[in-house]
């Protein structure tokens, strides 16, 4: 593992360089994340934290002709005190009016930019049964900004911010000052800004994803099944399924990268056409809660047994969402051998360590990941398999142990991963 920067360089020097690298993930943001066009509006969220990073994202995204940026807040603190103090009753409302605009917003134009940066373990010691009514009541409300999001109607993207609660996470035994900075310094690896032109970078990993996706789209598989210990699942593939990975292009016409960094290839499963168990490869960070070591029995699509050792009531709480809570709305494949995984890092944040691993997602499916899905209905994606839900959930089920192979309609095997490798 290599020190962090600040550790080489006088403390003044270390601080231009980390400003520079700041600078070059806003740009990447803007331009590879959101492909921001000029005269777009731009609605983002993140923690209060991460305003440094969003006011470079703010004065990148005006420099490529938005209309308007506006930030919204969060503060791991005032969601403590909710927790500590509010009636009881507060634990079924959420903010509807906020996500019914922000919904108006995506309809007129506006692109979605998220910034992250969780205290993975941030309601670890709350009520499970609080946590689970709070994060349903913020599902629902969510649902009219989601539709828009899903079904990618709007150029969106996720990225991330270094806060000191989650660097301590990932890297408990250093002080706040170094883990921030080791933090920092894996970001920007993972987020190809370490290098002179990170543009050109993401391009040419654009690329390679691209070709990885028209491959598996050329196999048509009917579905996958992972092998390993403790995992012997098939998850049947949605009929006219489409691999995605790397940039897209939304409704809109505009083209962007939905996760900053990504290294995946993903579809969308048959909600009815899961089969066996799997164990998880990795924790789950949901909500501020860790659950970890889950273990889960599909029949007909469906799971009918779970377990975990760590957070299992949360786990229970998610399943008891709604039906299409505990079927899958998206597979994804990613090799052992990624620059994430390579890091030999764990994140306990989402966005990496899918990245880092093969996984599966509960939930909602991606319209974007059926052919011509885009312009269906409901009921015409329910047709075709798409799952369903107010939540997506990935979780790591990949390892360096996972073989996969392909079944194509006749039942034939072929091999496409083996110990978690390409073929």
């Amino acid at each position: 593992m290599t020190e962090p920067l600040s550790t080489h360089i006088p403390a003044a020097e270390a601080a231009a360089a980390h400003a520079v690298r700041l600078d070059r993930l806003a740009e990447v943001v803007v331009r590879v994340g959101l492909g921001l066009k000029a005269g777009q509006e731009v609605v983002l969220t993140a923690p209060v934290e991460a305003l440094p990073l969003v006011r470079r994202i703010t004065e990148h995204a005006y420099r490529a002709g938005a209309s308007l940026v506006t930030p919204l807040y969060g503060d791991d603190q005032a969601t403590l005190m909710r927790f500590a103090h509010a009636p009881d009753d507060s634990f079924d409302k959420a903010t509807g009016w906020l996500f019914e605009g922000m919904a108006a917003a995506f309809s007129g134009g506006a692109a979605r930019l998220a910034i992250i940066g969780d205290d993975p373990a941030l309601l670890s010691g709350q009520d499970p049964a609080k946590v689970a009514r709070a994060n349903r009541a913020r599902s629902k409300a969510y649902v009219p900004a989601l539709k828009l999001i899903s079904g990618f109607d709007i150029n969106w993207s996720i990225a991330s911010f270094a806060t000191p609660a989650w660097a301590k996470a990932v890297f408990p035994g250093e002080t706040e000052e170094v883990a921030v900075a080791r933090l920092w310094d894996a970001i920007f690896a993972a987020s190809r800004v370490d290098v002179a032109d990170p543009v050109a970078a993401w391009t040419a990993h654009n690329a390679a994803l691209h070709a990885r996706r028209a491959l598996l789209n050329g196999r048509r598989y009917a579905a996958l099944r992972f092998t390993g210990p403790g995992t012997d699942l098939t998850v049947g593939l949605a009929d006219d399924h489409d691999w995605g990975g790397g940039s897209s292009e939304a409704k809109n016409g505009i083209v962007c990268n939905p996760n900053i960094p990504t290294e995946e290839v993903f579809t969308t499963p048959h909600k009815d056409r899961v089969e066996g168990y799997v164990t998880s490869t990795k924790p789950l960070s949901y909500q501020g809660t860790l659950i970890d070591e889950i273990r889960v029995r599909f029949e007909a699509g469906r799971i009918v047994e779970a377990k975990a050792r760590r957070g299992e009531d949360v786990l229970a709480k998610v399943l008891e969402t709604d039906e299409g809570a505990r079927r899958l709305g998206e597979v994804a494949l990613v090799p052992h051998s990624s620059p994430i995984s390579a890091s030999g890092l764990l994140f306990f944040n989402t966005l990496f360590d899918e990245n880092a691993a093969s996984h599966i997602a509960l939930g909602q499916s991606y319209s974007q990941c059926i052919r011509g899905g885009g312009t269906m209905s409901e009921a015409e994606l329910a047709a075709r398999g798409a799952n369903r839900s107010l939540i997506h959930i990935d979780w790591m089920i990949g390892s360096g142990a996972i073989d996969v192979d392909g079944i194509g309609a006749d039942g034939s095997a072929e091999p496409i991963m083996r110990r978690g490798e390409w073929v």
